[in-house]
């Protein structure tokens, strides 16, 4: 996978899951704008990191839920860079809680970073990709936003949420060149799912078929081809990378 010449943002790249797609891309070649909000240093790392392979990146930080931070963001890239090929919209949060114990607050929050971020980055940068007959936007959707998990209402919706917008929006641009494609993570071993209790490990894993957790490296390298040449034929699709958990539970 070629990616020499390409241009991509990752949002929410700082650490995880986006960290790992940033240096994956990095690594096929392209160069990656890091995407993080808050504090700085994990993203600036990130760039070391590719700038240390001999790539191109640069930092730049940006709320994906505001419509004039996302502008600011596509600003940078295009007078870093000129152009923007790929988006990986990657940013999320959550906020776990049963719905009679769900604040609005809550719901709002994730919904806000969850699926707004995807409307307005893809918003953003699909007439670029258009113009010039070539873009690929990937977005981290969930197992979650297929079969849903109690306790995640806010959540699972958002997931969801990215699922028909993958598929309503791949339609809309195919013929401009431009690919639209999700993928949906299980459980990956990330910060968030190591501060989980060592039982509620223990039986997860239990019902994802494979027996293991991913790593950020799984979700990357599915990344890394749905952004390539080779997945030129690859649009409204929604790949799941879960250790046939979803298969499971359907």
């Amino acid at each position: 996978m070629d990616l020499a010449t390409r241009v991509a943002i990752v949002t929410g790249s700082g650490r995880g899951i986006g960290r790992a797609i940033a240096l994956k891309l990095a690594q096929a070649g392209a160069a990656v704008v890091v995407n993080d909000i808050g504090d700085a240093k994990p993203p600036e790392a990130v760039v070391k990191e590719i700038k240390a392979m001999g790539k191109e990146a640069v930092a730049v930080m940006a709320d994906v839920s505001s419509a004039s931070d996302v502008a600011r963001l596509v600003e940078k890239t295009l007078a870093a860079y000129k152009r923007v090929d790929i988006l990986v919209n990657n940013a999320g949060v959550n906020r776990d809680q049963l719905l009679l114990r769900m604040s609005e607050e809550d719901w709002d929050k994730v919904l806000a970073v969850d699926l707004k971020s995807v409307f307005l980055c893809t918003k953003a940068v699909v007439r670029h990709m258009a113009k010039q007959h070539w873009g690929r936007i990937i977005s981290l959707s969930s197992v979650v936003g297929i079969v849903g998990n109690k306790g995640q209402a806010n959540y699972a919706a958002a997931k969801a949420g990215i699922i028909g917008f993958t598929r309503a929006i791949a339609k809309e641009v195919a013929s401009h060149g431009v690919t639209v494609n999700a993928i949906a993570p299980g459980f990956i071993d990330t910060e968030m799912t190591r501060g989980l209790k060592e039982e509620w490990r223990r039986e997860l894993k239990k019902i994802i078929p494979v027996g293991e957790f991913g790593s950020p490296r799984d979700v990357a390298e599915a990344v890394a081809f749905l952004a390539s040449e080779e997945a030129q034929y690859i649009t409204g699709q929604i790949l799941g990378v879960d250790g046939g958990m979803a298969a499971s539970w359907l």
